[in-house]
């Protein structure tokens, strides 16, 4: 191995292990990369209240001294964004996205814990919108932050999810992915990738049961690991696609109230 490539997540702990940093180290460690880390925020699951996640951000400036701390070994080849938590923490990561000229950004627009519908902070969404999709190579909404980034609320069918890629695209994102996932009607999970010029339309089958704790993390932290290793956008999606897919087929169930995805699965089922 001539290169270690490196990767960089800045977003949320999840303590179960399915999504999150933990989730997206996995992840780079599959993809071959060395994996560098900002905490954002913690969460905690409480299984005696239903499995409600409480979310606790962290300082904006403890942030910004993980992000010194990464980036004095110089620049790394690809990054992602997940849970931020706050307005202050967002502008930290603009900040330094522009500071060190990153390329190959990923933002995963994470505006819910699964399980919940409501919008952690609606101030964030907007700071996610105007700061950082013009900064994104690639990013990789589900339908409910779809539909709020675009502006165009729920999304139920494919027809509405190229409407909001159109928007989200216009926003400033270089290419956009809107995770359909399981949500749409059908026997396939279906995902659309739009980099502003053609829609593609990525299918798989549904699987059941659906063990998919931490699957949007990891799609994303999939495409980051593309990304570094060198594919092009419409590569790495792809990869991530069927990564992403057999790690929610080797999931399992952690308790009564989630299932995480196996983020080994796709090596250890031969893919």
């Amino acid at each position: 191995m001539s290169k270690i490539f490196k990767t960089l997540t800045i977003a949320g702990s999840d303590s179960s292990g399915g999504a999150g940093i933990q989730a997206d180290l996995k992840t780079f460690e599959e993809y071959g990369t060395y994996g560098f880390s900002a905490l954002t925020t913690i969460v905690t699951m409480d299984p005696e209240q239903g499995w409600h996640h409480n979310v606790y951000p962290v300082e904006a400036s403890l942030v910004a001294e993980q992000l010194k701390t990464v980036y004095a070994g110089g620049p790394v080849d690809a990054m992602k964004t997940g849970m931020l938590g706050s307005v202050p923490i967002i502008e930290v990561v603009e900040s330094c996205i522009r500071k060190y000229d990153q390329k190959n950004v990923v933002i995963d627009p994470v505006m819910v814990c699964k399980g919940e519908d409501e919008v952690l902070n609606p101030e964030s969404a907007d700071a996610i919108r105007d700061l950082l999709l013009p900064l994104a190579a690639v990013t990789t909404p589900n339908l409910f932050e779809a539909g709020v980034l675009s502006g165009l609320g729920r999304l139920t069918t494919l027809e509405e999810m190229k409407t909001a890629a159109q928007a989200i695209y216009e926003r400033g994102a270089k290419n956009v992915v809107i995770k359909g996932g399981k949500a749409l009607d059908g026997e396939m999970a279906i995902d659309l990738f739009y980099d502003g010029k053609e829609y593609t339309v990525l299918e798989s089958p549904k699987i059941e049961p659906a063990y998919n704790h931490g699957a949007g993390c990891t799609f994303a932290a999939a495409i980051t690991g593309g990304l570094a290793n060198g594919l092009t956008v419409q590569e790495a999606v792809a990869k991530a696609k069927k990564f992403v897919t057999a790690a929610i087929a080797s999931g399992y169930r952690f308790n009564e109230y989630v299932g995480p995805v196996f983020h080994a699965g796709y090596r250890l089922n031969g893919e």
